[in-house]
């Protein structure tokens, strides 16, 4: 059972687009993410022959990765409303793999902002594809290194875990990036968000794209995690990886800035994915209360029930409306990170409420296995800590109201 969509505004070609990423997100997310997330061992998630590279060539011949780029002759407020539909609608079919194909493009946003040809001739070749990740997260130090609003951000006793030194015309990289690094277990290049020579805290760091086949990379194994299982997430070391000093993208001077501008793009994408989330253990509550049977009748039929899927009905509408509100603001204006991180915290707060109300209707039988809201409700609550947890993130947000 599918909800009505309020869109208004959208041409036929939006319409097709969406129809098109819901039909993917139904027959190849869907079905290829249940059987990644049953997989006992994360390793076989990532190993040659797994469904999930199915997916994420499928992903890319239906040019679903192209709908990041800008186009110029787009409003780009009406672009960055039908990203968020897109992205809604691959958090419907499976939020691991929304995550992992989006990130998978990351690299190619700071190779084009530096306006740099050959940059962009080595990582944005539609002929030689890559895969990317946001090697931020490190082993001591998870959401405290996006806090750009707060004293410590700008401690020099507080040290991280992976220093760029510069070393003539090149960067050398040494230390690690966590095993929370989303596709790190199968990126071919970092973003990599470093600290330069460790002698001013997270505020003198610096933003390099690193192509993660150069001598002194290592990895760990994938983690084997609660939820989002489809997500490969690994561990990344470097032992003195050299990279020419033009692959050092971002320096010192820019780099709270670009860390902000980061956390925007990526908490308004996280507050799309998870309405679609939420909009998906809606649906399916919607479905079963009309097939069970408790006291000879429908359970839609009781009060109790109704009530209960109103309130997640009106949830996950709310949530709808303030994603798709700041992905088009972000689109057309600077981006405002106080309200991307609403929207992330307000939509995956809402996805993990309304998949446990979801899972209260299926009763005993959403506790199984053979229902897929205990995987939904798994999914959401992962969320609420990748991507900066939110409690951290709302420290952020207050800040900013004080600008």
């Amino acid at each position: 059972m599918a909800l009505v969509s309020l869109d208004t505004g959208l041409s036929e070609t939006d319409v097709a687009l969406r129809e098109t990423v819901h039909r993917f997100a139904a027959e190849v997310m869907r079905p290829i993410g249940r059987e990644l997330d049953r997989m006992a061992d994360p390793t076989d998630v990532i190993a040659g022959g797994s469904p999930l590279w199915d997916a994420l060539d499928k992903y890319r011949q239906l040019g679903l990765d192209e709908t990041a780029e800008p186009d110029p002759e787009a409003d780009p407020a009406h672009q960055a409303l039908v990203s968020s539909i897109v992205s809604e609608e691959l958090g419907w079919g499976d939020a691991g793999l929304a995550i992992s194909f989006g990130v998978s493009n990351f690299h190619t946003i700071f190779a084009r902002t530096s306006g740099d040809k050959e940059l962009i001739d080595r990582f944005c070749n539609p002929a030689r594809p890559e895969i990317g990740c946001w090697a931020v997260t490190e082993p001591d130090h998870g959401s405290d290194s996006l806090t750009f609003t707060e004293r410590h951000f700008r401690e020099p006793a507080l040290h991280a875990n992976c220093i760029a030194r510069r070393d003539g015309d090149d960067f050398v990289i040494t230390g690690q990036k966590s095993a929370w690094v989303s596709n790190g277990s199968i990126a071919t290049v970092a973003t990599l968000f470093c600290t330069i020579d460790d002698d001013k805290g997270f505020v003198n760091g610096g933003v390099a794209l690193v192509p993660l086949d150069r001598p002194g990379v290592s990895r760990g194994r994938p983690l084997d995690k609660l939820g989002q299982r489809a997500l490969n997430q690994g561990e990344i070391i470097f032992d003195g990886v050299r990279i020419p000093s033009s692959y050092m993208l971002i320096g010192p001077e820019l780099y709270p800035l670009t860390v902000e501008a980061v956390l925007a793009l990526a908490n308004a994408a996280m507050g799309s994915v998870f309405v679609g989330c939420g909009r998906a253990a809606l649906e399916l509550a919607l479905e079963y209360a009309q097939t069970r049977v408790q006291g000879g009748v429908p359970i839609a039929q009781h009060q109790s029930v109704k009530s209960r899927l109103f309130r997640m009905f009106s949830h996950v509408e709310a949530a709808r409306s303030l994603a798709r509100r700041v992905a088009a603001f972000n689109g057309a204006n600077p981006a405002l990170v106080q309200y991307s991180i609403a929207s992330k915290t307000f939509c995956t707060t809402t996805a993990f409420e309304v998949a446990s109300d979801a899972l209260q209707i299926f009763g005993g039988n959403g506790l199984t296995r053979e229902y897929p809201i205990e995987k939904i409700l798994r999914d959401a609550r992962a969320s609420m800590i990748e991507d900066g947890c939110n409690e951290v993130l709302g420290i952020v947000g207050a800040a900013k109201l004080y600008e």
